[in-house]
């Protein structure tokens, strides 16, 4: 994943249930999503596109693809929030930290407790 490319909402819900479930068949994906669940083609049209983006790679078996993640949640997860920092709190955690507070988002026991956790991993 050289350049960062987000995903569309119905990119991320396939990526979801493939981080989930590990390796799955395009059935087996549809059978994981939420109702209204979308067809079966809708489906494979975005895995496709995952592919093309990277995300996914896939083993073929005869004439299905079991497909399965090529990057990792949490790698998404850390690119996603860091452009997500950027865009809106000009790249600092600090200051959506105390946008969530200010808006009551976030309390000052959550808030103790992030720091907690931030000085236990720094050890």
């Amino acid at each position: 994943m050289k350049h960062f490319k987000p995903l569309t909402k119905a990119e991320e819900e396939i990526m979801r249930v493939l981080w989930q479930q590990k390796k799955a068949f395009i059935k087996d994906i549809v059978d994981e999503m939420p109702e209204p669940k979308p067809h079966y083609n809708t489906v494979s049209t975005i895995v496709k596109i995952l592919e093309e983006k990277g995300f996914v790679g896939h083993e073929s078996f005869g004439k299905s693809n079991r497909y399965h993640p090529l990057v990792p949640k949490e790698d998404y997860t850390r690119r996603s929030m860091s452009q997500f920092v950027k865009g809106y709190f000009e790249g600092s955690f600090s200051n959506m930290l105390s946008f969530f507070a200010k808006e009551k988002d976030i309390s000052i026991e959550e808030l103790e407790s992030i720091l907690k956790q931030l000085k236990e991993n720094e050890k």
